[in-house]
């Protein structure tokens, strides 16, 4: 795919971001992001809540929450736009309001909303880019929660306020707080990208190292087995 490919060529200038950070984010230590003051509890059964999110190249943040305690599985695709336009060329323009995103599935038991909206932040995307992610550029790589109700709406809100408070970031949250409209699965190929290509120069420099963050940074919520969308 021509658009994988200048993915990859881009990133490949943009080597020199494997140095201290996660990938080519802006990666924070967990100790001065801190927990939402705006969260549920922890559900008293077993459950299936879902999250939709987007912070760039999918592969990347999909890698970073297969690895995620409580998380069932984690999808790449669109949400943004319309169906008619949710494949991975024409989204690839950056004309469809797309953006590359991924639906959590995860147990409210084992991980609430507010402690996947700290791993967003915390290691799988730059909250301060406008429009790009490291060497991806366009409206498709934009920053995004989409909330499905109210209280994540409010949870997402509060906290984007709470870090700006806090000053966590040296440059204002770009991120979005939008309501879901509809998540569309991206083809095949995409799902568990990073997990079948670790040596794909561009998972190397760019997402790789956004799960050795959160191992680092944030153990407690890390998990070494992937949940992958289809058996490696």
């Amino acid at each position: 795919m021509k658009f994988i490919s200048n993915r990859i060529f881009s990133s490949l200038a943009t080597a020199a971001c494997l140095v201290g950070m996660a990938g080519c984010n802006a990666a924070i230590a967990a100790t001065a992001l801190p927990n939402p003051t705006v969260d549920e509890h922890l559900a008293q059964t077993k459950g299936q809540e879902t999250m939709v999110l987007a912070g760039g190249c999918f592969w990347g943040v999909q890698d970073v929450f297969e690895h995620t305690k409580g998380v069932i599985k984690a999808v790449d695709g669109y949400a943004g736009g319309s169906s008619s336009t949710a494949d991975y060329e024409t989204v690839s323009t950056g004309t469809t309001g797309h953006a590359e995103s991924v639906k959590v599935t995860y147990d409210p038991s084992q991980v609430t909303y507010g402690q996947l909206l700290k791993v967003f932040f915390t290691v799988a995307a730059d909250p301060t880019e406008l429009n790009r992610q490291g060497p991806d550029e366009g409206t498709q790589y934009r920053s995004v929660l989409f909330y499905a109700n109210d209280q994540q709406k409010n949870i997402a809100a509060s906290y984007i306020a709470q870090l700006e408070a806090a000053k966590v970031y040296s440059k204002p949250i770009v991120t979005q707080v939008t309501p879901l409209k509809g998540f569309y699965p991206a083809e095949s190929y995409h799902q568990d990208y990073a997990e079948k290509h670790p040596d794909n120069m561009y998972i190397v420099i760019n997402d790789a190292p956004k799960v050795v963050a959160l191992q680092k940074e944030l153990p407690d919520m890390y998990v070494k087995n992937a949940v992958m969308v289809a058996k490696k």
